[in-house]
């Protein structure tokens, strides 16, 4: 094969506007079919959790563009999991067929426990908030008796970012946004996340005062050098506003209650009547609940959990040697009772902030002893979602419950049936022709 795609190509994947995504796809999609673009032979590397710019992604990158960064640099699978929003599993999945690339898909939120209320979880400085996920979805739209619960998770956002907004303008005078006019227009579903209300005010800082540099280092109390050495790339700059005005201990932050936040019990309802899989998430086992992970994860398996996300990057790239041996300490122990617990693994690098990898080093000598059961982990999603999309027996399917009752069993069927699936149109075209009065035996028989 020989050449790469042009700047323009690349840029018309991240297009706003979907008609034009969809062009430039085809057209990269033909031109690997005539051997005119180069691609990486497939290899063992995964990410099945890459945020798109439907939710936050840091280098603007569509579902579109996604799926393609996966089939141009050779990747085994790849997922997106977006915050609050389904908008972009319809577009991923479909490109990923469309490439022959094999793909999933997941949302993300953060859910309110009233058990945990006092205790910090997963979200740093937020005690009794829990980012949650669900993978394996299938569709952009929801059932009937889901919507509901999808409006609500909607509602809930757009309440605590326009606080959020109220309280930094009243803060940062003269500089303000506009929640509608400034902040809404940054993602093409109108579902902004805290990463979209950071850049927009950086952008009315720019307009409004002489030197931005000057005013975030007084907003910020940060030196004036400092913020002038990361303005011209932002991303530290970002990071920092985010932490200083958002977080806790900032003036926008509001404090989490079961008002501002989606019920655990809410959104498995929603996860489970789209057909896909209620998944925990992992932060580093730093936090005073996470430091009793076994506790933890046994109360959300009880509660309908039967997967786990990890983001291994940040759980062995450290600079520092200390923490490095034990978050990768803490890391191995999660895994291995991960797998005890019948968990299968999620993994990827979220792209959500700058400087984050496309995927991770699964040959790092950290990350070589698990790259196995992050490879079955990501099989099994892949499985699943082969199985609902083309014939609904999927994980949650009536079939499976019936047929595969005990979840080791269930978890090695679908990873399975993720590893014999041909990626593309011929693995869809494959499955369609399964019946659903067949075995499971048959099924992998089939494929």
């Amino acid at each position: 094969m020989s050449g790469t795609p042009g700047p323009s190509l690349m840029a018309r994947l991240d297009d706003v506007e979907p008609r034009v995504r969809a062009g430039a796809l085809r057209e990269l999609s033909g031109l690997v079919r005539a051997r005119a673009i180069e691609v990486e032979p497939e290899t063992d590397l995964v990410n099945m959790h890459c945020h798109t710019f439907f939710s936050f992604n840091a280098y603007g990158h569509s579902p579109s563009a996604l799926a393609w960064l996966g089939r141009q640099h050779g990747l085994r699978a790849m997922g997106i999991v977006d915050m609050d929003v389904l908008h972009g599993v319809d577009e991923f999945l479909d490109a990923c067929e469309l490439l022959g690339m094999r793909g999933s898909a997941g949302i993300e939120a953060r859910v309110f426990l009233p058990e945990y209320a006092t205790e910090e979880i997963n979200s740093p400085g937020e005690p009794g908030v829990c980012y949650h996920m669900g993978i394996g979805l299938t569709g952009s739209s929801v059932p009937q008796d889901a919507a509901l619960d999808l409006e609500d998770l909607a509602r809930r956002v757009h309440m605590r970012n326009r606080e959020m907004v109220r309280r930094i303008n009243e803060c940062l005078n003269p500089v303000r946004v506009d929640y509608r006019r400034d902040v809404l227009p940054l993602t093409p579903s109108g579902h902004p996340t805290e990463r979209h209300l950071v850049v927009a005010y950086l952008r009315a800082a720019e307009r409004t005062v002489a030197d931005p540099a000057a005013f975030w280092a007084g907003a910020l109390e940060a030196d004036r050098e400092e913020v002038a050495g990361m303005l011209p790339e932002r991303p530290a700059l970002q990071s920092m506003i985010r932490a200083r005005l958002m977080k806790r201990g900032g003036v926008g932050h509001v404090a989490p209650t079961a008002t501002s936040f989606p019920s655990l019990d809410a959104f498995h309802r929603l996860i489970k009547a789209c057909g896909a899989l209620p998944c925990a998430a992992w932060l580093d086992g730093t936090s005073p609940v996470e430091r009793r992970i076994e506790e933890w994860l046994g109360w959300l398996v009880d509660r309908g959990v039967v997967a786990l996300n990890l983001i291994p990057d940040r759980n062995w790239n450290v600079a520092d040697p200390t923490v490095r041996r034990r978050r990768v300490d803490s890391l191995y122990r999660v895994v291995e009772l991960a797998q005890e617990m019948d968990l299968p693994l999620h993994i990827g690098t979220e792209m959500n902030s700058f400087g984050q990898r496309m995927v991770d080093d699964l040959a790092a000598a950290e990350l070589l002893p698990l790259r196995q059961a992050f490879l079955d982990g990501a099989f099994f999603v892949v499985g699943h979602t082969a199985l609902q999309r083309a014939a609904g027996l999927g994980y949650q399917s009536e079939w499976a419950g019936s047929r595969l009752p005990a979840r080791r069993v269930r978890n090695e069927f679908y990873t399975q049936v993720g590893q014999k699936v041909p990626p593309g149109r011929e693995g869809r075209a494959l499955v369609a022709r399964l019946k659903p009065d067949m075995s499971p035996r048959e099924v992998l028989a089939e494929l």
